[in-house]
């Protein structure tokens, strides 16, 4: 299958037809020439898509590895591996540096505040992984192209302040992410029904917000409100956030299935 037709199957929209191309080129250029290449990173969405992208070509998933600066990363690279290369040494390799932003803790940052800094400074997102905000830090993970830009010039975020230095993999704090459980009884494990509990919405608006395409089922788009789920399933919609699916539990004498969610917030 040429390059187009297998942009066709997997690309959903221009934005990502440009994004898979990218990917696909890097691939080539592993093969080709023999030596380790990566992509910027990708968000989990755009990782599925790529996933799917490279198995229709034909290439397999040891021919790249998976990189955040962290285990656990949502925001990650795939770094191709030439044949002469193990994937024990793909760290080696990375392209990945770790950086710490220090602030005082009065000024209370947000995620917003420093990813607009970055935007501000003409960093595009693709070069930024994970923004990871603690109460006195920001640890994050950066591609080495722009690194040594932000050491020497990220200087404030919001109205703070901001001292950077890099960081080693086991200097990374990942802060505990805020969420909320949420137990409820369902009529079914269709994606409509554990939507209106996740999102705390009527079942109806659960149904219209599928439908309209803004739902990700595991970073995947689903248009089908009568999907099946299952427990650690995680479910995200544009605008609304994502939550997890975290148990199943048995039947109610009233016929309906207990669930856990675990809405991030």
């Amino acid at each position: 299958m040429d390059k187009s037709k297998l942009l066709d199957r997997v690309s959903g929209d221009r934005e990502d037809r440009l994004l898979l191309a990218k990917v696909l080129d890097r691939a080539e250029q592993t093969r080709n020439r023999s030596i380790p290449t990566y992509t910027d990173f990708l968000s989990p969405q755009q990782q599925m898509l790529a996933v799917d992208l490279l198995r229709l070509a034909g290439i397999g998933e040891t021919s790249y590895t998976v990189l955040g600066g962290y285990g656990g990363a949502e925001r990650n690279i795939l770094l191709f591996l030439p044949e002469w290369m193990e994937a024990a040494d793909a760290q080696t390799q990375s392209p990945i540096r770790l950086l710490r932003a220090s602030f005082r803790p009065e000024f209370h940052l947000t995620h917003r505040d420093f990813l607009g800094s970055l935007m501000g400074m003409g960093i595009v997102r693709e070069k930024v992984g994970d923004i990871l905000v603690g109460k006195e830090h920001c640890d994050l993970a950066v591609l080495d192209t722009v690194a040594e830009f932000l050491l020497q010039n990220w200087d404030s975020a919001g109205r703070a302040k901001l001292q950077v230095a890099a960081i080693e993999p086991v200097e990374l704090q990942v802060p505990e992410a805020a969420c909320e459980m949420i137990r409820d009884t369902v009529s079914s494990l269709r994606l409509d029904a554990v939507v209106s509990t996740g999102f705390k919405m009527a079942r109806g608006k659960a149904v219209a917000l599928i439908e309209s395409g803004k739902v990700q089922v595991n970073w995947r788009e689903c248009t089908k409100p009568d999907k099946l789920v299952e427990a650690e399933t995680v479910v995200s919609a544009r605008g609304l956030g994502k939550f997890e699916l975290t148990e199943v539990g048995g039947v109610t004498r009233k016929g309906r299935i207990s669930i856990v969610v675990k809405r991030y917030i």
